[in-house]
């Protein structure tokens, strides 16, 4: 039999600066009454607690509130001066680079554009680095002071022995290991993540799927990528990638960079939607370099009648019928539409999607659910990618430097 565990005065400590840090990050603001209500510890624990997240400045007193017949209750909110973490997305498309306050409010942000879909892994690091260097200066702070840096990688991140190794097909990588080419650069602690989990995640928490007890959030770009978020609303909400973009949804359909045919990715991945377009009847040649502004230079001409605007109302059949699929396979009481694909062509397309998902879903699952688009913007990746050093903070309520 194995001896129980024993807990110290000190783990006591953190796991209850944990629960309190979190409560408030979460809630936005927070009377001591209602974290002794939320958390189950006693008025003394809390006002301790408390007590020592304000000495470290973690968080602060930030006016008050009227309480049933007695004394105004005072409220504490998190100091976003605190600190600031890095979030880094790697797309297919570019390498953007952003810096936020810890509340995850961006200070700036810097991105390298990308003309191929094929990237090799160092001067995708040098990147990432260049990057870091360039927003850290731009807003004076040290590099070496940041609370952490998340990155957001469009692939599988697996653990080893002594660090992460990335699998990302998409970039035709395959056991990189990206920690290791930062780790000269990079002196914060690094975290390594799926780009559409940490998206997933950062949408729960600060965008469209606040709220909501099970979403899917749906990663639009080059390649199609979806995670799985659930949660109490937006607090402690967590999200698993699932691999949505290689379901098939014609068989024998078109074929798939995964080697399949007919997956969804082949429909309404951005080349994709401008292949398409190139082979439609009275199509003109799109002037604009780079996949993400030739998609922009569509989407304009979509604006009235042609093929432009045919094969975004395909686009949106064969994404209707994706989020069908993902109705009557994992019934969501939301759906978001996130990344930059969605960005650009979304608010066109978005009652067309809708109307073919509640043509394709079971009635009574589709009555129940929201598709929305995504509101964090063109950050929205960086974003996510900037939660992980985050979370790490709020799992121990303390900064790095005082582990």
């Amino acid at each position: 039999m194995l001896p129980a565990m024993r807990h110290t005065t000190r783990d006591l400590r953190r796991r209850n600066r944990a629960a309190l840090l979190s409560l408030i990050y979460h809630q936005g603001t927070a009377s001591r009454v209602e974290l002794m209500q939320a958390s189950g510890l006693s008025s003394g624990s809390v006002s301790n607690v408390v007590g020592d997240l304000v000495a470290d400045g973690m968080i602060a007193e930030t006016g008050s509130e009227d309480s049933d017949g007695g004394r105004p209750r005072t409220l504490l909110r998190v100091r976003p001066e605190f600190g600031n973490v890095v979030g880094v997305d790697i797309g297919e498309t570019h390498v953007q680079v952003g810096l936020f306050d810890w509340t995850l409010q961006r200070v700036t942000s810097t991105t390298f554009a990308i003309a191929e879909t094929s990237l090799e892994p160092e001067s995708v690091a040098w990147m990432v680095s260049a990057g870091i260097a360039k927003v850290t200066a731009e807003a004076g702070v040290d590099p070496a002071g940041l609370l952490g840096v998340g990155v957001g990688v469009p692939g599988a991140v697996q653990p080893t022995g002594d660090g992460t190794a990335v699998h990302a097909p998409t970039l035709r990588w395959s056991g990189v290991r990206l920690d290791e080419m930062l780790a000269a650069s990079v002196t914060a602690p690094l975290h390594i993540d799926n780009v559409a989990r940490t998206l997933g995640q950062a949408e729960m928490w600060r965008g469209a799927g606040r709220g909501a007890s099970r979403s899917v959030v749906a990663l639009l770009g080059v390649g199609i990528g979806a995670a799985l978020a659930t949660g109490p609303g937006s607090r402690e909400a967590t999200s698993s990638t699932i691999e949505w973009g290689h379901t098939v949804i014609t068989v024998g359909g078109a074929p798939c960079r995964c080697g399949s045919r007919g997956c969804l990715e082949a429909y309404v991945g951005a080349e994709a939607v401008l292949s398409r377009y190139a082979e439609l009847p009275g199509a003109r040649p799109i002037e604009s370099i780079g996949t993400e502004a030739r998609l922009a230079e569509l989407a304009a001409r979509a604006e009235g009648p042609g093929p432009a605007a045919n094969v975004l109302d395909t686009t949106a059949e064969y994404l209707g019928i994706g989020i069908a699929n993902l109705v009557n396979l994992l019934n969501p009481d939301r759906v978001v539409l996130a990344g930059w694909v969605a960005e650009v062509i979304g608010p066109q397309i978005l009652p067309a999607v809708r109307a073919a998902a509640r043509r394709h879903a079971l009635p009574y699952l589709y009555g129940q659910l929201q598709i929305r688009l995504g509101e964090l913007g063109t950050d929205a990746v960086a974003l996510g990618a900037a939660t992980l050093p985050v979370v790490q903070v709020l799992a121990t309520g303390e900064p790095p430097n005082a582990r």
